[in-house]
């Protein structure tokens, strides 16, 4: 049998080795590191450094800055699937005393909508010791607020660190080890930390004008540590991608983590299109959507990116101030796998089981006249979608009272019910209010404002 790093092309190999090359010599970086993910496990990783032998592996630490961001958001998650919190909550719920802070939502802080500013006042905290903002207050300042709530995406790394500290508060423990214990632990990140441990990569800043290097400090951030602290590894964060694309039921489940990568908000001005959802960077890459975070403090870049769809994650972590766009190498590094090495689809199989009384549902149903088609899925899902035009279609998931709760597009969140006569026939479909007929306003029927008594006619 292949191992996982010989499972690509040797051709695609090159092809990603020449793009990293090109990436860390023309970005005069110290050194650049990549790995790629396909379907759940790492298929091929690459380095280059300026100092000959010694190029970091997979197990090399670098510092990934705002990649935390997205480990702090599964923590908060974590804590709403558990009923300890809503996110529609007012964070002065769980942390009183905020001042206009307090005054946003959970999710809001998730999504970077609640308008607080983007940074912490001076010093800037990215190369200062957290110990200089002891408090909240420090973190937060006198302005705290800087747009109305729930307005504009504004990204705003003090409202992790609120997210931060709402975790401790809930929890009764550190941020670091409640991150360890419910998250790091349950993946086999083990190569992920608070603080660096050997090997690690150090910080550089690469002069502008000259190819010279200059030592760039790596501070502890205190309380802002929850919006940038963690140090990690292309193997451990290919980890991490696996379970952003699929979840795992010891940390999230798939539904949850499928909520993170919806959008919450549009991107803001001058922002790369997509948007942002729960802890989540959304992007439009080559015409493919890929999830995931950018990370940079004074030293390192980092990206990391997941193709849902093509089953293609990568990461790029750099140890330089600037020069080179991680973010921009990992999502190349996807496009190359799946343009080279396009997806095999699954064999199709028969579903396992079949409630026959779901079969019945299936097939046309009319929404006024637009027309329908009604699928059974796996697991007594069901799936509607238009049979002509740009109509609106769903995945639906099965509940327990015998309804469905829509999964995507413009009925995420809405239930669908099967409408029964007194006789036990199924009358209609209700989604939300909207009745889907087995006939367009067939007389009857439970059409809403009647059917015309003249029916049908021509001119």
């Amino acid at each position: 049998m292949m191992s996982p790093l010989e499972e690509l092309l040797p051709s695609t190999q090159r092809a990603l080795l020449h793009r990293i090359a090109a990436a860390q010599a023309e970005g005069r970086a110290p050194s650049l590191v990549a790995a790629v993910q396909r379907d759940g496990q790492m298929v091929w990783t690459g380095s280059r450094t300026c100092v000959d032998g010694h190029g970091p592996d997979a197990d090399t630490q670098y510092r990934i800055g705002s990649i935390t961001k997205t480990f702090t958001a599964v923590l908060v998650l974590r804590l709403r699937d558990e009923g300890l919190l809503d996110l529609g909550d007012p964070l002065e719920k769980y942390l009183p005393g905020t001042g206009v802070a307090g005054e946003v939502t959970v999710a809001q802080l998730l999504s970077h909508t609640a308008g607080l500013a983007a940074e912490t006042p001076a010093p800037w905290w990215e190369r200062t010791p957290g110990t200089s903002r002891p408090e909240l207050a420090d973190v937060l300042g006198e302005q705290a607020r800087m747009h109305p709530a729930g307005r504009v995406h504004h990204y705003s790394n003090p409202g992790y660190t609120l997210l931060g500290r709402l975790v401790e508060v809930v929890r009764g423990e550190s941020w670091a080890q409640v991150l360890r214990r419910e998250v790091l632990e349950p993946l086999g990140m083990r190569r992920t930390s608070a603080q660096p441990v050997a090997p690690h990569a150090g910080g550089w800043a690469v002069h502008p004008w000259a190819d010279v290097m200059l030592p760039e400090p790596a501070v502890d951030l205190g309380l802002m540590a929850p919006a940038g602290q963690l140090w990690s590894t292309t193997a451990d964060l290919c980890r991490f991608a696996a379970f952003l694309a699929a979840g795992d039921a010891k940390v999230l489940s798939a539904e949850s983590v499928r909520e993170m990568r919806t959008s919450a908000a549009p991107a803001g001005p001058g922002e790369v299109a997509g948007g942002y959802g729960l802890g989540l960077q959304i992007v439009e890459s080559g015409g493919r959507t890929l999830v995931g975070h950018t990370g940079s403090l004074p030293g390192f870049v980092a990206g990391l990116w997941v193709s849902v769809e093509d089953g293609v994650a990568a990461v790029a972590l750099v140890n330089a101030t600037s020069g080179v766009s991680a973010p921009a190498v990992a999502a190349d590094l996807i496009r190359i796998v799946v343009e080279a090495e396009p997806r095999v689809p699954e064999p199709w199989r028969p579903l396992p089981e079949v409630d026959q009384e779901l079969l019945k549902l299936t097939g046309p149903w009319f929404w006024g006249t637009s027309s329908y088609a009604l699928f059974l899925a796996a697991d007594r899902g069901l799936e509607l979608q238009p049979l002509r035009g740009n109509g609106r279609g769903s995945r639906f998931a099965a509940r327990p009272d015998g309804t469905w709760t829509g999964l995507d597009g413009y009925y995420l969140g809405e239930t669908l019910r099967v409408v029964r006569r007194e006789d036990g026939s199924v009358s209609h479909l209700d989604l939300g209010s909207f009745v889907f007929t087995r006939e367009p306003y067939e007389p009857g029927d439970a059409v809403p404002g009647g059917v015309d008594e003249g029916g049908w006619r021509g001119l």
